[in-house]
């Protein structure tokens, strides 16, 4: 289990999470209602008024266990990490790289390949099992293989970037076609953010925070600077080197569970809520939904191409961590994304 790095996710407003003996206990108005051992620990994430004693932080720190803190409706506050793990060498190599552009112009490539591969592969999947309009899906899926085309002669970030975003447009203007069920209550014109302006990009955001966490743990395991990334460059309060590697996995993990969730009516409209700002947040029952989902849907296998075995899909991320780490030591000639199959 500790391979798996388990994340603990706490929801429960008032929840006080503290230190006994080797375990981590939650209590919720002097209730325990939840005790773990720290060994079975990768990570835990706490969701708006969440207390944490401060001899559990150090004890987190110690083992490497992280801590991320978020806001009630998952916008990212503070982590919480001790010292990073692997060899220093590991990680003078990666901010060498990242200040070399062509290096970092090869890493990119590969990050946004593997997203290319896999938008592409959720959309051929949707229009198999049936669409709004299938037409147009297979038509973006078309255009993707072009795109994919275009980006093998891509020789400056910038190209990568514009051939992403354009990728990222397409896939996104058919995205609404992939929702057969709801479709009044769940309409998805174009993706927003910051805030999300819908159910369904309210539903994706939350998501893509998750994924993101489980991203920067994954890298720090295995030795990397989760902030230092090569896609998406050096900014304050950034992880980018974990958006970079959850570009592989955003239409395959993310966005395919929001479009389950929306299908088979898991999520509702009563799950969301709308501020007085305007933005579309997820309830407590909502979250709690997804949570719940995301964990069991990391509990599947999947065969790894690169690696030629089946491995659990919360452990996907370590996996192409690992293989990212061992390529900034020389062992891989190239960084192999993870193409979904």
């Amino acid at each position: 289990m500790r391979r798996l790095l388990n994340t603990l996710y706490v929801s429960t407003q008032g929840a006080y999470l503290r230190k006994e003996g080797e375990t981590v206990v939650v209590e919720v108005e002097k209730e325990i209602r939840l005790r773990l051992p720290l060994l079975n620990l990768g990570g835990i994430v706490c969701f708006g008024n969440v207390l944490c004693s401060p001899f559990l932080l150090g004890a987190c720190a110690e083992a490497g266990i992280a801590l991320s803190f978020l806001t009630e409706y998952g916008r990212h506050l503070a982590d919480v990490v001790g010292a990073p793990s692997g060899n220093v060498l590991l990680r003078r190599t990666q901010y060498r790289r990242a200040d070399d552009l062509a290096a970092s112009t090869a890493l990119a490539r590969a990050f946004v390949a593997g997203k290319i591969a896999n938008t592409r592969h959720v959309l051929r999947r949707a229009a198999r099992e049936g669409t709004a309009d299938t037409a147009a899906v297979e038509a973006a899926a078309d255009t993707l293989t072009h795109r994919l085309h275009s980006l093998a002669q891509a020789d400056t970030l910038d190209t990568v970037r514009g051939l992403e975003g354009e990728s990222a447009a397409q896939y996104f203007a058919v995205f609404g076609q992939l929702i057969t069920q709801q479709r009044e209550a769940f309409p998805f014109g174009d993706r927003n953010r910051r805030p999300p302006l819908d159910r369904v990009n309210a539903l994706i955001s939350y998501l893509y925070t998750l994924l993101r966490f489980d991203a920067a743990g994954a890298l720090t395991a295995h030795g990397l600077d989760p902030s230092v990334g090569f896609l998406h460059r050096d900014r304050p309060g950034r992880d980018g080197l974990a958006l970079d590697l959850i570009e592989e996995f955003r239409a395959p993990l993310a966005d395919r569970l929001a479009l389950t969730l929306i299908n088979r009516q898991q999520i509702q409209p009563r799950h969301f809520r709308v501020a007085e700002t305007g933005a579309v947040l997820l309830t407590d029952d909502g979250r709690k939904e997804v949570l719940t989902s995301w964990q069991k849907r990391k509990q599947d296998e999947v065969e790894h191409p690169f690696l030629d075995e089946k491995l659990p899909v919360g452990l996907l991320l370590h996996a192409q961590a690992l293989l990212l780490a061992r390529h900034l030591r020389g062992d891989l000639d190239a960084y192999p994304p993870f193409e979904w199959r």
